[in-house]
């Protein structure tokens, strides 16, 4: 059986005895149901109000409480309120009845507009790849150091060029990008000056660690797991590994932002940007609801019962996910989060060439997969249409165990096997290595905040399309499995492994992530960023749509001199402009609902041209009547997953 990613996370610390499994998702056990209920906006639960108290966070206790109390009745079952994520959305559970049963029922109520399982994702670890040996410990290395930042040369394709990229920012300190992840340890000697107090959004105890559910303290107190938990708490840790702590968040943020400059340990793509940690997962991972609610928080966006976000990230870093389509809730939150102005960065997964994981996969998220030293696509990385384009994920070549890995990732770690050992600053190495998507995901997360440092005006539109169009494309030749077998072309996924192989533009994105270039063309005087605004923003059938490029940019010192609409697709609903389609706007109608697709060319007055492409829906607003929230077909199919905890274990990559 195949069993599921946990969060991208490193072959760092484990022994050869820990094996990783890849499963798929799964709700929480018949036993005790949780699911995410969203009321409609205009409906009479979501409007209710609580009297008398106390304070904010007890205000939305009490309105969780009792609007679960109210659904419980309608449906002849005792509900408990469970974390809030937004005004209208919140954490509804139950005993005795299955999570799919329980969102079933609920969505018939006419109050609900959707409800998602409550998903427990889980860190990603390596797979249990044999072609990823373990090794023994003597010299801690690697001797190519950080490789991935420095420009690429020789057999070394793919890597990412910082040193370009800082010679137009080393990064602005009011950037900040989200890290959701394990948490970090403050006390690390690269990352203690470089970290904003964020916020700890595990609302489970047991999950948490830490004695209690949600607070300010997004240290990480270990993410171990024990034969004693298992035993305290089984269905808790049904299907998790009993295993030793990662420091996974402590290894994703130094990627973003450790120190740098500063004589000691290792350097970071950010460099000068700060770090917001956000705790969402603990021992056996952690829930949707959760890490929804932590995007929300770090976008600037209300949680109700958490004090408002003073430092508002510009992008968000998640090496965290598992396979299954992309729920309801997360769709929304990603919408949110964007319309608000953040970047959503999020690990591909690492199931050796499967389709790629959630929150990954979810619409507007720009997915990161991973890469070997040689530019193609390193075995355990995932891949698909989903994935925005690639970067370096760690791998070691050699088949002796007895040799140390020749190209892992860099990151800060703990020297504590389960709890923290205070004040430990230490590294992951040649031995005790890093690989995995989590790690190519900061890098493309910290390069995004160089970006934004560089150019504040840009939104995350415009990161992905500066990112995606400056990639260098992917190598063709120069990959090796060790054995004299032939490398594959990466094929699209299916229900079977793919180790090494040469990626392509439909696999594994765009390109190879190139910070340099993708920094020397945001501050270029001859860029142009075309932008299109869509008003109404929902816009029905019969109803006029403007589509505006107000937004665009052009260098400093240049005017746009001209614009150009094109229909590329009417998807049978639009059949062209309604008035001229060489102006900074353009009209159209639909004659029923679907999505079409407009393409806009802008000029500016040197004859420089920025292009963007957008497909809009058009649909009839949804019924206010009737029964309630859909449950959708793609996600209901993930709904028979399972969830497990990945082990750990130290692996060799090979030539996959």
């Amino acid at each position: 059986m195949r069993l599921p990613l946990t969060f991208l996370a490193a072959l760092a610390i484990a022994s050869a005895a820990q094996l990783s499994l890849y499963a798929p998702a799964m709700a929480a056990p018949a036993a005790d149901a949780r699911v995410i209920v969203t009321f409609k906006a205009d409906s009479a639960i979501a409007r209710q109000q609580v009297l008398g108290s106390a304070s904010r966070a007890e205000t939305a206790a009490q309105r969780s409480i009792e609007r679960a109390g109210v659904l419980g009745k309608r449906i002849g079952l005792a509900l408990r309120g469970g974390a809030n994520i937004s005004d209208r959305t919140q954490v509804v559970l139950a005993s005795g009845i299955g999570s799919a049963q329980l969102a079933a029922r609920l969505a018939a109520d006419s109050d609900v507009e959707s409800v998602a399982i409550d998903v427990r994702r889980h860190r990603f670890s390596a797979p249990n790849d044999p072609l990823y040996p373990a090794g023994q410990p003597v010299d801690p290395g690697p001797v190519v150091g950080q490789w991935y930042l420095r420009a690429p040369a020789g057999e070394v394709k793919s890597a990412i060029d910082a040193e370009t990229a800082w010679a137009v920012t080393t990064g602005n300190p009011n950037v900040i990008v989200a890290v959701l992840d394990t948490g970090v340890r403050f006390d690390h000697a690269d990352l203690k000056t470089k970290l904003l107090p964020g916020y700890d959004m595990i609302t489970d105890p047991v999950i948490a660690g830490d004695g209690n559910g949600r607070d300010a303290d997004p240290s990480d107190p270990g993410d171990y797991v024990t034969d004693a938990d298992k035993a305290a708490h089984p269905s808790t840790f049904d299907g998790c590994d009993v295993q030793d702590s990662s420091w996974h968040g402590t290894q994703t943020a130094s990627l973003v932002g450790a120190a740098t400059g500063n004589g000691i340990g290792m350097a970071s793509i950010g460099r000068k940007v700060r770090v917001l940690p956000l705790r969402v997962l603990g021992k056996c991972g952690g829930y949707d609801s959760d890490i929804q609610a932590a995007m929300r928080w770090a976008a600037g966006l209300d949680v109700p019962g958490v004090p408002s976000n003073p430092t508002p990230a510009a992008v968000i870093s998640m090496s965290l996910g598992s396979d299954g389509a992309c729920s309801s809730s997360y769709i929304s939150v990603v919408g949110e989060v964007t319309a608000a102005g953040t970047l959503v960065v999020a690990a591909a997964g690492n199931s050796a060439g499967r389709a790629v994981g959630t929150p990954a996969s979810c619409p507007g998220v720009l997915a990161v997969g991973g890469l070997r030293h040689a530019g193609t696509k390193v075995g355990y990385s995932d891949l698909g249409p989903q994935v925005a384009l690639s970067a370096p994920a760690g791998n070691c070549v050699n088949l002796d165990a007895s040799e140390p890995c020749l190209y892992p990732i860099v990151t800060a770690l703990n020297a504590g096997t389960t709890r923290p050992v205070a004040g430990s600053s230490i590294y992951s190495d040649a031995w005790n290595y890093a690989a995995g998507t989590s790690f190519a995901a900061p890098l493309v997360a910290g390069t995004a905040a160089l970006l934004v440092s560089a150019r504040p005006a840009l939104q995350p539109a415009d990161l992905r399309s500066l990112l995606q169009s400056t990639a260098r494309p992917f190598p063709k030749t120069g990959g090796d499995n060790g054995d004299g077998s032939v490398v594959p072309v990466c094929a699209a996924p299916g229900d079977y492994d793919q180790l090494q192989c040469y990626c392509t533009t439909r696999t594994c994105g765009a390109g190879m992530l190139d910070a340099g270039a993708a920094l020397k063309a945001a501050t270029a005087p001859d860029t142009v960023i075309a932008r299109i605004g869509v008003s109404p923003g929902a816009p029905r059938p019969d109803q006029t749509i403007t589509l505006s490029a107000a937004g665009s940019l052009v260098g400093a010192g240049r005017k746009v001199a001209s614009w150009r609409w094109e229909l590329t697709s009417g998807g049978g609903i639009v059949s062209g402009f309604t008035g001229a389609a060489n102006q900074q706007t353009a009209e159209v109608v639909a004659s029923g609902s679907g999505n079409f697709s407009v393409r806009l060319t802008v000029t500016d007055d040197q004859g420089t041209t920025g292009v963007a492409n957008d497909s809009i829906a058009v649909a009839w607003p949804a019924s206010s009547g009737g029964g309630g929230g859909a449950l959708g077909p793609a996600w209901l199919a993930g709904l028979l997953a399972s969830v497990i905890a990945v082990g750990r274990a130290r692996r060799r990559e090979t030539g996959a």
